[in-house]
């Protein structure tokens, strides 16, 4: 069974910082394919995008590339670019980034595309993690009013690879190993939400 799905986001989703290219969205197609699934996997990350700017662009490019498969899906990681300070302020107020996800994750399911939703990561600066943080509990939030999955990356702040990475870096995006981290965390949900959501008579997860 044909299955294509769409990764929208921002500099995390394009794997920004990874010498390989891979990023996170690479691992974890790749795991999915190496379970049975007949994956193509779209990666749509754009640097500086905030939940704002993807829920613009979506449907024009999902709408493009989730057509002559069998089954489709979304997967949306934005939030932490909503929340970096500009002039004092974030650059997406909490209700209108909010808004936003709900509105993509509407659409979608207008169109039966099955979503899955990943969560802002830390990173070295104390006060963005903490805002973003707060923007993952609503983002959780609107997921669960939709039965949509939702995964939840703050725990990287306790990773020692993913915490020592973004530090070498430029204090928001790790290398390789800091990306198969947050990969590890997306995997299991992402087959889960393959067998259930997407294309239930497809592989098996065990």
């Amino acid at each position: 069974m044909d299955v294509r799905v769409c990764f929208l986001g921002d500099s995390f989703t394009a794997g920004v910082g990874d010498p390989t290219g891979a990023g996170w969205v690479g691992p974890v197609a790749a795991v999915a394919r190496r379970a049975g699934w007949e994956l193509t996997a779209y990666g749509l990350g754009v640097r500086r995008d905030t939940s704002v700017d993807v829920a613009r662009r979506f449907l024009a490019e999902a709408s493009w590339r989730l057509r002559d498969g069998n089954r489709y899906g979304v997967v949306v990681a934005v939030g932490l670019n909503d929340v970096v300070l500009v002039d004092g302020r974030r650059r997406v107020a909490r209700d209108r980034s909010l808004t936003a996800l709900a509105e993509v994750l509407d659409a979608a399911a207008a169109r039966g595309w099955a979503a899955l939703v990943v969560g802002p990561p830390p990173v070295s600066r104390a006060g963005e993690s903490a805002r973003a943080a707060d923007r993952s509990a609503g983002m959780a939030a609107e997921c669960g009013a939709r039965s949509v999955p939702f995964v939840d990356t703050a725990g990287l702040a306790d990773d020692a690879v993913w915490v020592a990475e973004v530090a070498a870096g430029d204090a928001y995006h790790p290398s390789t190993r800091g990306y198969a981290r947050l990969a590890a965390l997306v995997e299991p949900v992402f087959l889960r939400w393959l067998a259930a959501h997407v294309a239930p008579s497809c592989p098996e997860v065990p």
